[in-house]
């Protein structure tokens, strides 16, 4: 199997949620299953990304939002042996049980610091017994587990070799793709065997499922102002605004915790849907080989993944539209039969338009970022096509494409540290 192909299958995971609170219920479910008796108390310290990234998104299952509810939630009825997908088993008795926690005070939820790593520490409390797990890294990566003052599990952070106390699901941020040159990484897409990379069809399974919850739903109502516009069809004659409804309604559905997973990549749901959903609308209206649909995907993956290596797994921009966003742009404008040329030139569009787009938290702003990103990748794609671009002297975008790539996620960080931290104060000051 490609080293390409390893990343990517790697990297696809299915998520329940925004990802943030899947991985917050994972962590307090699985420090609670280390102790017996009622949980008295659980203290929860995030690292600035994780916190921002739940503050107020939607729980799966439930109407409510943020980072203490995903925690009480993750005590009282989540299943961490699901990873991400922990917050499946909810119901509304686990829901009532973890508002009741919450109300007596039971729930602290503190920011460790501020950094686009990811970090989670939660220790859970009963009458007998006390658990500290530690999250590293990754959404699911335990690096440290102690029972009672004494350590029973702990690895270095980046040991993948180490024997977890069950299997995780990590989205690895793989380092090697850095070695790769666009052309290669192009190259790749064009060329693999068609029969490796087939499994990436599960992506469109997943989140073609969580398009038709998303329509069938009162709550999206970014989704369904969509569908209207989309001439009220599912696929219509309008690529572009069949592209809108399709992701954009997936994306809301997810944001606000509708009932089914995405498929994630560099550790998000929404990045998932968003370079894969455009590709979708492209090959259905078009009636493209489901070959030439696979192969656009993998390309969009690399991309993705490529800007997410340098700018963080989280960051203070919104990987979302830019690194994601950029992916399906590049993918989009191979399928439409542009050459390399024109997918740099596309990525320049992408990289001179987007970038800076600020990251809020995974909320229902993630829907209007996605619209934004979608019209931009088009846009973008459209002048490409046409030899139409923003050329390498100009603003950040490098003299090569990995150069672009790269600067692209330097913006992010180290480069809006400050950003990220302005934001956070917003959000406290929302709190009192």
């Amino acid at each position: 199997m490609h080293e390409l192909t390893k990343i990517i299958k790697n990297d696809m995971v299915p998520a329940l949620g925004v990802t943030e609170p899947g991985a917050i219920a994972f962590i307090t479910s699985k420090a609670k299953s280390y102790t017996e008796g009622e949980v008295k108390s659980v203290e929860l310290a995030l690292s600035s990304s994780i916190y921002k990234g739940a503050f107020t998104c939607g729980i799966p299952g439930t109407t409510a939002v943020g980072n203490r509810f995903a925690a009480a939630l993750g005590v009282c009825g989540a299943d961490h042996t699901k990873g991400l997908q922990s917050l499946d088993s909810i119901d509304e008795e686990a829901e009532n049980r973890a508002q009741q926690m919450i109300d007596e005070g039971k729930i602290n939820v503190v920011m460790h610091r501020i950094t686009p790593d990811v970090y989670l520490k939660a220790t859970v409390k009963t009458d007998s017994d006390e658990c500290e797990v530690v999250i590293e890294d990754r959404h699911t990566n335990i690096t440290k587990i102690t029972v009672n003052g004494e350590v029973v599990f702990e690895k270095s952070s980046d040991d993948e070799s180490a024997e977890e106390p069950e299997k995780q699901e990590a989205s690895v941020m793989p380092d090697a793709i850095k070695k790769y040159s666009f052309v290669e990484l192009v190259n790749y897409a064009r060329d693999i065997d068609i029969e490796e990379i087939e499994f990436i069809d599960r992506a469109y399974v997943t989140n073609l499922e969580l398009l038709e919850e998303g329509l069938n739903s009162d709550r999206t109502v970014l989704g369904h102002a969509l569908y209207e516009q989309n001439g009220s069809a599912g696929i219509s004659e309008n690529e572009q605004a069949t592209a809108q409804f399709i992701t954009n309604t997936a994306l809301e559905a997810r944001v606000i915790g509708l009932s089914k997973p995405a498929m994630s990549i560099t550790g998000s749901g929404a990045h998932g849907i968003l370079c894969t959903m455009p590709l979708y609308a492209c090959y259905a209206v078009n009636g493209l080989s489901k070959e030439k649909l696979l192969r656009a995907t993998a390309l969009s993956y690399l991309i993705t993944i490529y800007i997410k290596v340098h700018s963080g797994l989280l960051s203070a921009f919104c990987g979302c539209a830019i690194a994601a966003g950029t992916g399906a742009a590049v993918a989009l404008c191979y399928m439409k039969g542009g050459n390399i040329l024109q997918m740099s030139f596309a990525l320049n569009n992408m990289a001179s338009s987007l970038t800076g787009m600020i990251c809020d938290g995974g909320n229902k702003g993630c829907t209007m970022k996605g619209v934004v990103a979608v019209d931009t990748a088009y846009r973008s794609v459209d002048f490409a096509l046409k030899n139409a671009y923003v050329e390498s002297v100009h603003g950040i975008n490098g003299m090569t494409p990995e150069e672009t790539m790269k600067n692209m996620g330097l913006i992010a960080s180290p480069g809006m540290h400050e950003t990220e931290k302005v934001i956070l104060e917003i959000f406290e000051n929302k709190n009192k």
